[in-house]
């Protein structure tokens, strides 16, 4: 690839656009002629998580726009659109769908872990090469050696060491009420964070698992009250999350209230209002804005016309998409000669969420974790908060 990932395509090349900016004759034709490739984006589209999902989508669509007006490519990029609902069934339908449509080369799939575990069968047995561009279970690379299945963001096991470290060492906070949803995702951010709370010298005083569609937290949150934790941890996603945030103000329930990755969106703080100030989250990568080209990616974005934000996780399905028209490019529109420069070629190649670089279960081995922290109704990276700086009090 001759072009760096992230940089954005600013306007179609100068020598083929004319003054008045009408496309020179025979550029369309030129373009027309590219053979045509798909590619699938999966994700929940509907639901309470469709925020991310198309915050993912959008981001996606931009990378598929910036290739396409990219004359040194070999191929036209067109988009395949499948809603996966943040439900297992759901997901494994978009899969078989993407898979099978012969024209469809690779997808880049799936927010929500549950999905993404319960499809990754499926993908196999099909041989269509699919990048996870969100789901955080480490099952979905780890719990198998499929030549098709990669993940650009990281794991549940990077987030919660840094999560637990930082809760000893940063906010020096040590008993914790835990909540968390009872699929593999809620189950998965517990099972590690009690794994490393209990390495950095936390105390987990109360612990429940809670159906991921819960409406009413008031028993749990009354018996965590008695008990007087310094923080209430949730392991699950935004909807949920808000919930019990609010719930947690109704009842005067004055713990700092802590979730994952699952929480950080903008849907959290709509949802929570108020109460969302000083929640944190917990999310693998640096600010992407402080990211060489982050601020470029952005600019793109808006310039697009977009009216989602790229949400927490639109970088990484924006990574996914041109890490895969790389594949491509490479080696053409071969779903097994895809899969195999996916898993074993992507080393070090630069991107706006850092250099990706790939493990032998297809994992990208980010090692930077950011802490975040809602201030006047923004996640803001915490090292750039007034929380960090002594000027605020976290509950």
């Amino acid at each position: 690839m001759r072009r760096i990932l992230g940089v954005v395509i600013v306007g179609m090349v100068l020598a083929a656009v004319s003054t008045s900016g009408r496309m020179v004759p025979g550029m369309a034709e030129a373009a027309a002629a590219k053979p045509t490739v798909k590619i699938a984006f999966i994700g929940p589209l509907t639901g309470s998580n469709a925020s991310l999902g198309l915050g993912g989508e959008n981001s996606f669509k931009l990378a598929l726009m910036q290739r396409n007006e990219d004359p040194q490519t070999k191929y036209r990029y067109e988009g395949v659109y499948l809603d996966d609902q943040c439900q297992p069934q759901a997901g494994v339908q978009a899969a078989l769908k993407a898979g099978s449509d012969p024209d469809v080369i690779a997808a880049v799939a799936h927010y929500c872990s549950v999905v993404a575990i319960a499809t990754v069968d499926t993908y196999h047995r099909l041989g269509l090469p699919a990048m996870v561009w969100g789901a955080v279970l480490p099952a979905v690379t780890y719990g198998n050696t499929y030549v098709e299945i990669t993940r650009v963001n990281g794991t549940q096991i990077q987030q919660n060491a840094t999560a637990a470290r930082f809760d000893a060492n940063t906010i020096h906070r040590k008993t914790f009420a835990c909540l968390y949803d009872t699929t593999d995702y809620g189950r998965g951010h517990f099972q590690y964070f009690s794994e490393f709370a209990k390495k950095n010298g936390l105390q987990i005083v109360y612990s429940a698992g809670v159906a991921p569609d819960r409406q009413d937290f008031s028993a749990e949150l009354a018996r965590i009250k008695e008990l007087h934790p310094q923080v209430v941890w949730f392991g699950g996603l935004s909807a949920e999350g808000a919930r019990i945030r609010n719930q947690m103000a109704q009842i005067g329930l004055t713990a700092l209230f802590q979730g994952t990755s699952g929480i950080k969106s903008e849907e959290y703080i709509k949802a929570a209002g108020p109460n969302a100030e000083g929640t944190l989250a917990f999310l693998e990568g640096a600010p992407i804005e402080q990211l060489p080209g982050g601020a470029a990616f952005l600019a793109a974005y808006r310039k697009a016309g977009f009216t989602n934000p790229p949400e927490a996780y639109g970088p990484f399905a924006y990574v996914a998409a041109n890490l895969v028209v790389r594949a491509i490019e490479a080696v053409g529109p071969d779903r097994a000669k895809v899969a195999d420069y996916l898993k074993h070629k992507i080393k070090n190649v630069p991107s706006i969420i850092g250099p990706v670089t790939f493990d032998d279960h297809g994992q990208n081995v980010l090692a930077t974790v950011t802490p975040y922290v809602v201030q006047d109704g923004t996640w803001v990276p915490w090292g750039q908060s007034e929380y960090a700086r002594g000027k605020r009090t976290l509950p």
